[in-house]
């Protein structure tokens, strides 16, 4: 076995040179002034809708449904552009149609906005009927200077053009309610106004607590609230959920055949796990490796059965191992900061909100947190969870990564294919499903993708499934000197908790490093296409080794850095060579932590990473080396364009979990040099909102390279590492223990 190799190395930073030119049309293609009468219309009706609405904010909404999945750059930019103001950062809201073909975004833009457009259109209206009767193409658009003196039009050349694209981008334009009714208190949240929400409610006749705000733009509403919003400006409203949720029951069984031994050392300086659940249970036998608290909840209201999930969640993190020995992951004992944030089957996931900001922010040596509460109510297609977004927020601001149970389906679900419950639809998170022995998943089992896009689960362990043998369950310890027998995705979240905590306490990884190993020990070279929205990508190995080392003739290295510019790179990796050619198939796993907007729906994740890793070919028109990248990825080559629908299915446009790899087979050859030896790994920056998002944003890879030969050259690849201004560092896990066990040491200094 080879262990996996850590390499520090310099990236270059350079800002974008690209510029985008003129608006233009696609090839073959004609906008006719029926398609901009039908536009006219529809911003008649939004303008009319106004006037018969009583007014609480200054500006106006509407809704742009567009004709497919549109990227940034064609999306809206002439119609209801105010002044010098930016359309595109006037969007407030993001969804798919029914049937995920179409977006359709939301804007709020100022009142004048309506009548500026109106006699825009009347103006490019004016120009097509007296020069373009029949319509207008590609090719005339293109040239439509030498046709129009746009001087006698009040119009500028650029404005028209821009009419013209947007015109044949845009099916229709409208106003978006939401009218949903709960009989139960609901967390609101409204579009985007920059008004105060307590001052905005209040305006309404709703007068809200300042205990009931969860961000400047989200709620919790009683009824008679809500009603009284939906009446008044249902207009306001972007997402609504109900806040009360239900814990499915979990089957669990008692353990007759208890093996292990009830003692267990005390603890010393192993790396500590943070767990929110329900309360934990004092006097089990491993009492001593946990300190919890009860945050939001009082012992009086604490019923003997509240403790046991959240203790059997925390024996595995303690002691998982020993009560599993077929599982033994290899990674210890871990000692357990456990929160009881909330009781009974029913939790309130505003207060839950709540308890965690403060929890984490009180504990900020603590790198990883296990969530194993989930909702029985499925994710919506069209927006993230409250409790989700929160989450997502919290890494962000706090440089930790939570694990998160894939949720179950309640017995008494008669739906097939339920989709997962929130929190588990988190993009930052890691989100694991469960598979039973067999490595299928689990009767139980409930299904992503999240947004529609994005993989939820990240991955899947084994969780336990009934059956004839009791092999297929997980041992748990939930009371004291009481073993069960349990099944669930919240008890297969701990074993990848315990993995984390390893890869970043005692090995030393970064969290995006950390992530990005656990995600690529799923991603095999030659495996088929998995049921992603039930594994996620794929089944995680039992043993830690597995994951940080790799067979004799593979090299697998992790490389991490920072983006502070458009494009980070580096042109220097020495992939070893035979006679000219590189016998080598690859693959690559990023991962980073972005900046979130839940009120931008489906748009989530404010910015992408664009991954490339391949051999170098000179460009003779740019006069500079591309990389020719081992997924054929041509995202941003001159001359080239890719569809913002296989940006996003092929090369994972917009997900902050990126898997690319070469194909693997019969008949695989030896890659061809080109006139550069050595290979280059790009991460291009790209932004939804604010510039600065992506900003000293950091990234880790994991790349694998496999011999096809079945050779072994990492004493090789080491060797030319070294010339190329990389160093090397072997990650021998004895050494790194030796290493944290001396720098968790007390030390007395005598007087």
């Amino acid at each position: 076995m080879n262990s996996i190799l850590k390499l520090k190395g310099t990236f270059t930073q350079k800002p974008n040179s690209q510029s985008f030119g003129a608006p233009s049309l696609p090839k073959q293609t004609i906008v006719k002034l029926e398609k901009l009468d039908v536009l006219k219309n529809d911003i008649i009706k939004v303008q009319e809708y106004w006037k018969s609405k009583k007014k609480y904010v200054s500006g106006i909404f509407f809704s742009a449904h567009y004709k497919d999945i549109v990227s940034k750059r064609r999306r809206i930019q002439a119609f209801f552009k105010s002044d010098s103001d930016d359309v595109s950062e006037k969007i407030v809201g993001a969804k798919f149609s029914t049937d995920k073909k179409n977006h359709i975004i939301t804007y709020y833009v100022k009142l004048d906005a309506i009548d500026k457009t109106l006699a825009e259109l009347e103006i490019v209206r004016s120009i097509l009927i007296e020069n373009f009767k029949d319509g207008i193409n590609d090719e005339a658009l293109e040239h439509v200077d030498k046709r129009i003196k746009f001087d006698n039009y009040n119009i500028s050349k650029t404005k028209f053009m821009q009419y013209i694209v947007d015109i044949n981008n845009v099916e229709r334009f409208n106003v978006e309610e939401n009218i949903k009714l709960y009989k139960e208190p609901t967390i609101i949240s409204i579009y985007d106004t920059e008004m105060n929400i307590i001052e905005l409610m209040k305006s309404i006749g709703i007068n809200i607590d300042v205990s009931n705000v969860l961000s400047n733009n989200t709620i919790l509403l009683d009824k008679d609230s809500l009603e009284k919003l939906t009446k008044e400006a249902s207009y306001l409203v972007a997402m609504s959920i109900s806040d009360l949720s239900e814990i499915p029951a979990e089957e669990k069984r008692i353990n007759e055949n208890i093996e292990q031994n009830k003692y267990i050392m005390k603890p010393h300086n192993e790396p500590t796990i943070g767990v929110i659940d329900k309360p934990f249970k004092k006097g089990v036998y491993f009492d001593d490796w946990v300190d919890c608290y009860n945050v939001g909840i009082t012992d009086d209201i604490i019923n003997d059965e509240d403790y046991n999930h959240g203790t059997g969640v925390t024996s595995i993190i303690v002691d998982g191992p020993r009560l599993n020995p077929r599982i033994d992951d290899g990674c210890g004992h871990f000692r357990v900061r456990h929160f009881g944030v909330a009781t009974g089957n029913k939790f309130s996931s505003f207060k839950i909100i709540k308890a965690i900001e403060k929890i984490v922010d009180e504990n900020r040596d603590i790198k990883v947190w296990n969530i194993s509460l989930g909702s029985d109510k499925e994710i919506n297609d069209n927006f993230i969870s409250p409790e989700a977004a929160f989450l997502d927020e919290l890494q962000t601001k706090y440089d930790v990564v939570f694990v998160i149970a894939g949720t179950n389906t309640p017995r008494d679900n008669t739906k097939n294919d339920m989709k997962i419950g929130a929190p588990a639809d988190s993009i930052n998170s890691i989100v694991v499903n469960a598979v039973d022995k067999y490595n299928k998943p689990t009767s139980y089992t409930r299904v992503g993708e999240v947004l529609s896009f994005y993989v939820k689960p990240d991955v899947s362990y084994f969780g336990g499934d009934a059956g004839p043998d009791l092999d297929g369950f997980i041992n748990i310890c939930d009371d004291i000197n009481v073993e069960h027998l349990a099944m669930g995705t919240s008890y297969s979240a701990p074993w990848v908790s315990r993995k984390l905590a390893y890869l970043i306490h005692i090995l030393g990884f970064s969290r995006e490093e950390a992530k990005a190993l656990i995600v690529d020990s799923c991603e095999k070279f030659g495996e088929n296409k998995k049921n992603t929205k039930l594994l996620g990508h794929g089944i995680i190995p039992i043993n830690i080794k597995d994951i940080v080392s790799t067979k004799d003739d593979e090299i697998k290295f992790v490389i991490s850095g920072i983006s502070e510019k458009y494009n980070t790179y580096n042109y220097q990796l020495p992939i070893p060579s035979d006679k000219g050619k590189y016998p080598f198939v690859v693959k690559a796993t990023m991962c980073y932590f972005p900046k979130c907007s839940r009120n931008q729906g489906v748009d989530y994740t404010n910015t992408e990473f664009e991954l490339k890793i391949g051999r170098l070919k000179f460009n003779q028109k740019t006069n500079e080396y591309n990389i020719v990248g081992i997924n054929n990825d041509v995202q941003d080559i001159e001359g080239e364009y890719t569809k913002e629908v296989k940006a996003r299915n092929e090369f994972r446009k917009w997900d902050n979990t990126k898997c690319i790899r070469d194909k693997f087979g019969k008949g695989i050859k030896d890659k061809k040099m080109y006139d550069n030896p050595l290979w280059g790994i790009s991460v291009k920056t790209k932004n939804r909102i604010n510039q600065n998002d992506g900003n000293n944003l950091k990234f880790g890879i994991v790349v694998t390279l496999k011999e096809i030969h079945g050779k072994n050259r990492i004493d090789e690849f080491i060797h030319q590492c070294s010339f190329h201004q990389w160093f090397v560092e072997e990650v021998n896990i004895q050494n790194k223990i030796d290493i944290y066990n001396i720098a968790e040491e007390d030390i007395e200094i005598d007087e």
